[in-house]
């Protein structure tokens, strides 16, 4: 199944993520379940969030994704929705 997680960082927090940027690139790489991902950007065009499509078995495994994410663990976001996302185009 497919998992889409809209995740929201918290105001002024650009520096938590540059910091903690390579590690989630490396935690996105090692997993094998990422199918598309991307920062979301504000109207100055700075990141601001994340979204991240995952190939899951259920949603359990897409929040213990969520929850071992190194951006979630130094406590970047404000929210995180994880939602059943089912592709249609692309």
């Amino acid at each position: 199944m497919r998992v889409a997680l809209f995740c929201h960082d918290k105001p002024d927090s650009l520096p938590v993520r540059l910091e903690n940027r390579a590690a989630h690139l490396a935690h996105i790489e090692s997993s094998g379940v990422v199918e598309m991902a991307g920062p979301l950007l504000d109207a100055a065009g700075q990141m601001c969030g994340s979204l991240v499509v995952l190939m899951v078995d259920d949603l359990a495994q897409a929040q213990a994704w969520a929850a071992a994410d190194p951006y979630a663990k130094a406590g970047l976001f404000a929210s995180v929705t994880v939602i059943e996302w089912k592709k249609v185009i692309g």
